[in-house]
């Protein structure tokens, strides 16, 4: 999680929502992301986006089935959706996302009992940390 804070930090420097992402496989990082939806003009930048796109090319498998991924906060229904297709094996993620979080939050789209793929997952890791990230963030832009 800590990796997926120092990526949070780069989303800041680029003003961007301070929101990090690391996929790792057999203990090391095969992906890394950040916010860059502003810097990319693309709304699908979200760092797991981003994350997932990288370990897919680093692998040289679109199935990551065998990686985890660390988010600094819960994933949206885009990148839970894309966790399920990449048959990510764990989530770990910081943040609740009472706005638009798709693990637990607002809907769960994530181990939806329809679809046919399940995820380990462990929220809450270094939450308070996450939390501030972001809090600090859109305090400052209002």
């Amino acid at each position: 999680m800590e990796e997926a804070l120092r990526a949070a930090q780069e989303a800041l420097r680029a003003g961007e929502v301070p929101v990090g992402a690391v996929v790792v496989c057999e203990g090391r990082i095969v992906g890394r992301g950040w916010n860059r939806n502003i810097t990319d003009s693309d709304p699908t930048a979200h760092a797991e986006m981003v994350a997932l796109r990288e370990a897919g090319a680093t692998i040289g498998n679109h199935r990551l089935g065998e990686c985890g991924l660390f988010v600094t906060i819960e994933p949206c229904a885009m990148c839970s959706g894309a966790m399920v297709h990449a048959r990510i094996r764990r989530l770990v993620y910081g943040a609740d996302d009472p706005k638009a979080g798709a693990v637990q939050s607002v809907m769960r789209v994530l181990n939806h009992p329809s679809l046919n793929h399940r995820v380990e997952v462990s929220g809450g890791v270094l939450a308070g940390r996450c939390a501030e990230l972001l809090q600090t963030f859109f305090k400052d832009r209002r």
